[in-house]
């Protein structure tokens, strides 16, 4: 049974794992193009954009392993299950590590309709208030480009 649940966890984690690198494909067909304005622009932090969770899982899943060597029956389970625990407090606590905010730019863009669009993006545009600008895309894909 042990066996069995240790073979279901490293699927598991390999499968977590491959999911966690897969990244989409170059997207086809139209981008929506708007005109406007730029009214502001304040520095701001970006999230990292590491998978948070995978340092938890990664560490769970070696504490398994791990816990697995340790005795045998009784004994072993509660190695496994304080060694999956203590993995992936561990294993979160050295992702955390590593995520760090990204610095960019939160830009406020009138556009000629007289709607605010609000992006967030990554680095210094070198953008500047009152410059004609282009929104390319929407959503999380949002940028702001000169125009």
């Amino acid at each position: 049974m042990i066996s069995k649940l240790n073979a279901f966890l490293c699927a598991f984690a390999l499968a977590l794992g491959l999911a966690a690198c897969a990244t989409p494909g170059p997207q086809s067909g139209e981008m929506e193009v708007r005109q406007g304005v730029v009214e502001q622009i304040t520095p701001a932090q970006i999230d990292s954009e590491h998978h948070r969770g995978v340092g938890a899982v990664v560490g769970g899943v070696a504490g398994v392993g791990l816990g697995s060597l340790i005795g045998a029956g009784t004994g072993r389970d509660v190695a496994m299950v304080l060694g999956a625990v203590g993995g992936a407090i561990a294993g979160n606590q050295v992702q955390k590590k590593y995520d760090k905010p990204i610095a960019g730019e939160q830009i406020v863009v009138r556009t000629g309709n007289g709607v605010l669009v609000s992006v967030t993006q990554p680095g210094n545009s070198g953008l500047r208030q009152g410059q004609k600008v282009l929104i390319e895309g929407s959503g999380e894909t949002a940028r702001v480009v000169p125009r």
